[in-house]
């Protein structure tokens, strides 16, 4: 029996399971839309495309987000509903 389960594989490797590269999704999704009032980016504009499109875990997404956070590229406003892309993300695509 552990012999049969010893060659079992995951079906396929997780793109986002890496924070880092995750992250870095999040911030093209955070580019690709046009900030309203004040540079506000509504935080559907990123979770959905990163879920739905791309297939990322909530847990996936939750650590990508984490990292942009702690690397300064972007902020989220305490109430959860809108970030804000700072310099350092900005800079990431120039």
């Amino acid at each position: 029996m552990i012999g049969k389960y010893a060659t079992m594989k995951m079906k396929s490797d997780r793109p986002y399971a890496e924070p880092e590269r995750a992250a870095r999704r999040l911030m093209e999704h955070a580019r690709d839309f046009e900030p309203i009032q004040d540079g506000r980016i509504y935080i559907e504009k990123i979770n959905y495309p990163m879920i739905y499109q791309d297939m990322a875990t909530p847990a996936e997404y939750w650590a990508g987000l984490q990292f942009a956070i702690n690397q300064g590229w972007i902020e989220c406003h305490e109430s959860g509903t809108f970030v804000r892309m700072k310099q350092a993300g900005a800079d990431l695509f120039a």
